[in-house]
């Protein structure tokens, strides 16, 4: 998936206080924010800054472990594309395995396919049909941001066809204008850059002691 958008113009000074987890901290201060692309409406939030330097890096994969821990997964579903960078970080972490959910075409079948809506067209997703044993098994998925949800809900959907269960979601930022979070409602979800645990724990946000 490719890094975020925002409809909406960063507020100013969005620096994080002191307090906050540094994994939020590093990204306020390395995300980059190109405003009018890939159209003047748009503002662009790349998080390849922030994934480039070593200890932003650290901090978000060790956010994401600690934050996730929890929800006992056996295996995570690291999304194309910057979900297979975080997602095999996380894995090493916590001493899991990775499955890269690919885009249509790229694996050599047979293949579990899901295809889901773009907002014009259509793409799809596939995981192997064999080689994994993944019946059974439960995955935490993880991609770099959540905007529409779709490719999220439609990973969800290939992983179910194949006998798995998505354990939770996890992303490092969110679009919040586009409500892609309504259409995976029912799942536990971690974002790094707000702290919000949506149905894990109570809702509640770690403090910055707890996540240290």
């Amino acid at each position: 998936m490719s890094t975020s958008i925002s409809t909406t113009t960063p507020q100013a000074g969005g620096s994080p206080s002191p307090a906050q987890r540094p994994a939020a901290e590093a990204l306020a201060r390395l995300t980059r924010i190109v405003p009018g692309f890939p159209s003047e409406d748009i503002v662009f939030e790349d998080l390849t800054p922030a994934l480039a330097d070593p200890d932003s890096f650290r901090a978000v994969v060790r956010d994401l472990a600690d934050n996730c821990r929890e929800l006992g997964a056996d295996l995570i579903g690291g999304l194309d594309a910057r979900g297979f960078l975080l997602g095999s970080a996380v894995a090493y972490e916590l001493g899991l395995g990775i499955l890269a959910v690919r885009k249509g075409g790229k694996l050599p079948p047979p293949v579990y396919r899901e295809e889901y809506d773009l907002e014009y067209g259509s793409a799809a997703l596939e995981i192997p049909a064999e080689g994994i044993p993944l019946a059974g098994k439960r995955i935490l998925l993880i991609d770099d941001v959540l905007a529409t949800g779709g490719t999220l809900e439609a990973s969800r959907k290939l992983l179910e066809r194949a006998g798995a269960t998505v354990c939770g979601l996890a992303v490092v930022l969110e679009v919040e204008v586009l409500k892609g979070r309504d259409r995976l409602s029912d799942l536990p979800l971690y974002i790094v850059s707000s702290g919000e645990r949506c149905g894990m724990d109570n809702d509640r946000k770690r403090t910055p002691d707890e996540t240290a």
